[in-house]
């Protein structure tokens, strides 16, 4: 039965010494040609003449420091942004020589970062390379010339070829490539393509995202004054389900709601993430999971460097994930991936037996197709996943003291 009683929860959930050998790390750029219209990460557009210096020498002051502090050898790189291929070459060095300090030392398996299309250039890649970086996620969103105008997306489709090829000539063997659905005015067609497109190049994997409209975005602000018209569901419900199917005829495994590799292919450090396994974050607006606390820097540029040059730090907000929000947060994660939540990890994690705590829900779930359940895992089915915001909210809502799920499986555009 679920467990009502807030007492009768964990005080603490003592499962790092699972995890603490190992972490990732993120590392935060948030530089950008321009700000897209449907972006919610903290990005600013490098305006010219704008000094780039002064941050990325707080991030390198950052990162030396958290890595000293970890108590756990770093596995996984992943820089993201915004645009970090978009930084000026002598920033961009003195960035990835720290960067390549890191993974210097042989214990990194995985060194990604983020690109556009547009942005790589035979020197920037040469930094990238000699840092040790092996894997380049790069944006495409789409091959529509009109979709990515709607997206406001700088690049065109003719530069997505090139760069692939380019990285290929670099040594970078693993390639990345987003696409997004549900953009208006798609059809299935134009959907369709963009997928053969991709496939047609042979990277090793694929996200493909559908459109939210996240609040305080530009895009969202146009779909309340009626300028853009959103996606009919059940469109982009039928794009998710054709992409699955094409994809998995040209060898791609899903793995995660968003995410298909070939055999072998899958990216590690995300996977880390949907394990909820600690990181580290750094950078302006970076989060980090250490030791069982969750922390957060400012997402301001100025106020970033001023933090690191006066106290060495710029965190914003702290905070103890114990019992129901750590449970919380490991079914939201979990079961985003393919494989599910793995019953026996789940209750070292957080001292919960999830089949006795979800009971009522998890049978209900399962009756109505949306989940598989038995005595080693929990996961989404293929439905399942069409509806997994509703379904994780309402496991959620079960395992704290005032959250009974309402009896319905919920809804959600969860397929992103």
């Amino acid at each position: 039965m679920v467990r009502d009683d807030a007492d009768q929860l964990p005080v603490e959930a003592a499962w790092w010494r699972d995890t603490a050998s190992t972490c990732g790390l993120y590392v935060h750029v948030p530089f950008c040609e321009t700000k897209c219209g449907y972006c919610d990460f903290y990005s600013v557009p490098l305006l010219e003449g704008r000094e780039t210096g002064p941050l990325v020498r707080c991030v390198v002051s950052e990162l030396r420091s958290r890595k000293r502090s970890a108590s756990g050898a770093i596995r996984t790189i992943f820089v993201g942004g915004g645009t970090p291929t978009l930084l000026p070459l002598g920033d961009l060095r003195c960035l990835f020589d720290a960067l390549g300090e890191v993974a210097s030392g042989g214990e990194v398996s995985e060194f990604t970062v983020e690109a556009n299309p547009a942005t790589i250039d035979d020197a920037k890649l040469s930094v990238l390379t000699g840092a040790g970086v092996d894997r380049l996620s790069m944006g495409a969103q789409s091959w529509s010339v009109d979709e990515l105008a709607q997206l406001e997306r700088l690049h065109s489709p003719d530069d997505i070829a090139p760069g692939v090829l380019m990285a290929r000539r670099h040594g970078i063997r693993r390639i990345n490539l987003d696409l997004i659905f549900g953009i208006p005015g798609q059809t299935l067609a134009s959907w369709s393509n963009s997928l053969d497109r991709t496939i047609a190049l042979c990277v090793d994997h694929i996200s493909c995202y559908g459109l939210t409209y996240e609040a305080g975005t530009r895009l969202t602000a146009q779909m309340g004054a009626g300028r853009v018209t959103r996606c009919d569901e059940e469109l982009e419900a039928d794009m998710y389900t054709h992409a699955i199917d094409r994809l998995a005829a040209a060898g791609y495994e899903q793995y995660e709601i968003s995410n298909f590799a070939r055999l072998g292919e899958r990216c590690a450090h995300n996977v880390a993430y949907w394990r909820n396994d600690p990181y580290i974050g750094v950078g302006p607006s970076a989060a980090g999971y250490l030791n069982g606390e969750r922390y957060k820097n400012v997402a301001d540029i100025g106020r970033y460097v001023a933090g690191i040059e006066e106290r060495g730090e710029a965190v914003l907000t702290r905070e103890r994930v114990s019992g129901v929000a750590l449970a919380g947060e490991t079914i939201m994660m979990q079961l985003r991936q393919m494989e599910g939540l793995n019953v026996g990890r789940f209750t070292r994690q957080t001292g919960i037996d999830a089949l006795s705590a979800l009971a009522p829900e998890l049978s209900r779930f399962s009756e109505s197709g949306l989940l598989t359940v038995d005595r080693e895992r929990i996961a989404l089915t293929r439905a399942g996943f069409l509806v997994a915001d509703g379904i994780i909210s309402e496991l959620y809502a079960a395992l704290g003291e005032s959250g009974r799920g309402d009896g319905s499986a919920g809804g959600g555009r969860a397929i992103r």
